[in-house]
């Protein structure tokens, strides 16, 4: 029998003396195995295959060769499995160990900003305390000079006799400046003058609007769960604004719509959000979501003036992009039609609504 070819749990079974497995190996390649047998004792084998073994007692051998093949495997499995099983906890261990460390340290260093605070705050403290002695002190100093250069001369004692005049017995007087005169300020405000024709004139829509702008800007929500951990200057709706606006121009329109939605949860008065929450939406294919957000803006944009023509422009522009991308471009073209009857010059949305009007009447195909 060729031991080359044979399948290595079957060398125990055929060889005259034991092997040990841990330390043998077998190689295949250039169309051959070659196997590297150590023995577990050092000793010369007489005979490489078992002698005078009858079938049925080899059968048996290479059968608890199989079983004991396959109960070193099992072992092997379950040793591999325990010994994962305890890196990934001392791995789990080292990390916690490392987050707590990095939070004990990053506790010490507040508490060291805590103190340096408190300190620089007592410091101020007694420096205005200082300063306040030192102020009430100098206005002591003038009130006497003040006394002093205010007193009348007093009548000297006499010298030569001993005696003191009559005159000494008077008591001080002291001159005090005069009440200031009470008098009245006149205060003119400017008028607002408006960019409208007087015979065109807005003057109570525009007031209005801006009224209503004025007391948007007050309408904040202070009440949300979501600001227990923000500072002060997250708070502001502005200052969200503003980050989304940076977001989006950086193509972060994710980003940009999260800042805008905590813009509206704390204050949904200003169109401006919804406006660029809009546009967002846009770029992010939620197109029903910018139809919302555009039609929000067009209710807010009210009175219809001319200070907040170039928002409803947009929003009607935006609404209407929306509409032709869905193809219903009759509602598109309604909104584009809008938008050039605020701004009839605009020949960009002009040249987009003939574009959207010869799809409706099909001569040119929608893209």
């Amino acid at each position: 029998m060729n031991i080359l070819s044979a399948p290595p749990f079957l060398f125990e079974a055929f060889l005259s003396a034991a092997v040990d497995d841990s330390k043998s190996a077998a190689k295949i390649g250039d169309g051959e195995i070659v196997f590297t047998l150590h023995k577990r004792e050092g000793a010369i084998w007489e005979h490489l295959v078992l002698q005078n073994v009858e079938k049925e007692n080899l059968q048996n051998i290479r059968q608890n060769a199989i079983l004991k093949a396959q109960e070193n495997a099992l072992k092997e499995a379950e040793a591999k499995a325990a010994k994962k099983k305890a890196n990934e906890k001392y791995a789990l261990e080292t990390i916690m160990k490392i987050e707590e460390d990095q939070r004990k340290k990053i506790e010490e260093i507040k508490e060291v900003e805590r103190r340096r605070a408190a300190e620089e705050l007592e410091r101020w403290k007694e420096k205005q305390r200082i300063e306040a002695e030192h102020k009430i002190a100098q206005q002591k100093l003038e009130a006497e000079k003040r006394n002093t250069n205010g007193v009348k001369d007093l009548p000297k004692s006499d010298t030569q006799t001993g005696t003191k005049s009559a005159q000494s017995k008077k008591p001080l007087v002291v001159s005090l400046p005069p009440p200031r005169s009470a008098g009245t300020i006149q205060i003119n405000f400017t008028p607002r003058v408006f960019p409208t024709a007087l015979r065109e004139s807005l003057v109570p829509e525009e007031e209005e609007w801006l009224k209503k702008q004025a007391d948007a800007r007050k309408a904040l929500n202070n009440d949300l769960s979501e600001l227990k951990d923000l500072t002060e200057e997250e708070k502001n709706p502005e200052w969200l604004k503003e980050k989304g606006n940076k977001l989006f121009a950086s193509q972060n329109y994710l980003a940009a719509v999260n800042a805008y939605n905590l813009a509206i949860k704390l204050n949904n008065k200003l169109p401006s959000l919804f406006l660029n929450r809009a546009a967002c939406h846009l770029k992010l294919r939620n197109l029903h979501k910018a139809i919302e957000d555009s039609s929000r803006a067009l209710e807010l944009l009210t009175p219809p003036v001319p200070d907040n023509s170039e928002s409803r422009v947009k929003a009607h522009i935006r609404r209407g992009t929306a509409f032709c991308e869905l193809e219903l471009y009759v509602e598109g073209l309604q909104d584009y039609d809008a938008a050039l009857k605020i701004n009839p010059h605009n020949k960009a949305v002009a040249a987009d609504a003939e574009k959207i009007r010869q799809v409706i009447q099909g001569t040119v195909p929608s893209s």
